[in-house]
């Protein structure tokens, strides 16, 4: 897989995009990364990318003329699944959506900042608005950060453990994972159930199943009385 990230503020990206198991991946060639400054299509000598929003409302705009220069040179030169708009206005970012993106061969994210960007933008080239939530952040480099480690962590090959994945919250629907432990058997006065440490593998799968639905049923009444 090939990622683009087209950004006006790269340096939030760059540690987190180089640690861990995203470094891992980019390691063992699963995917590329490529960080793209917007500042570097900018067209005047002072590379400005922002401007005052037409109509009079506060704050600032990013320009559209370096989004069209990055996306065009980058859709001419290979054919992309996705080019994904981070904004307030889009679909909810799930599980669901993090599997579908992860059989992608290339994706560009289109990091908003400031109000977000001219809205040519978004229409000549988004194929895909994604929110990750009803709040606002400075920029949508955090978000894309979100959405990109969980679409690399679920390529085939990253994880060590290949079902590590396919056991995570949310990947059968809305259920939640069951309650984990490791040792110390007993921290604190703290016990581990006692299931977990009897080897009886079939008394286990229940116990956590019983678990995950305890767990998320809790996590569906929490939800209801926001």
């Amino acid at each position: 897989m090939r990622i683009d990230i087209i950004s006006a503020v790269p340096e939030l990206l760059q540690s987190p995009l180089n640690t861990s198991i995203l470094k891992r991946a980019q390691n063992k060639q699963k995917v590329e990364i490529h960080v793209h400054n917007l500042r570097d299509y900018a067209f005047d000598k002072h590379r400005i990318i922002d401007d005052k929003p037409f109509g009079g409302e506060a704050g600032m705009l990013l320009k559209p003329e370096p989004f069209f220069a990055i996306l065009e040179k980058l859709t001419a030169e290979r054919n992309y699944d996705k080019i994904i708009l981070t904004s307030p206005k889009g679909k909810l970012f799930t599980q669901k959506v993090a599997n579908d993106f992860s059989l992608c061969k290339n994706i560009i994210f289109l990091a908003g900042h400031y109000k977000g960007i001219d809205d040519r933008v978004r229409e000549k080239f988004a194929t895909d608005e994604i929110s990750i939530g009803d709040f606002v952040l400075t920029g949508g480099e955090l978000p894309i950060l979100l959405m990109v480690d969980a679409i690399i962590r679920l390529i085939p090959g990253v994880l060590n453990d290949s079902l590590s994945a396919l056991n995570d919250s949310f990947q059968d629907g809305e259920n939640l994972s069951a309650p984990n432990y490791t040792r110390p058997a007993e921290f604190k006065g703290m016990k581990v159930p006692d299931v977990l440490l009897s080897g009886n593998h079939q008394a286990v799968q229940k116990w956590r199943e019983e678990q995950s639905k305890i767990v998320t049923e809790k996590w569906k009444k929490n939800k209801l009385a926001e």
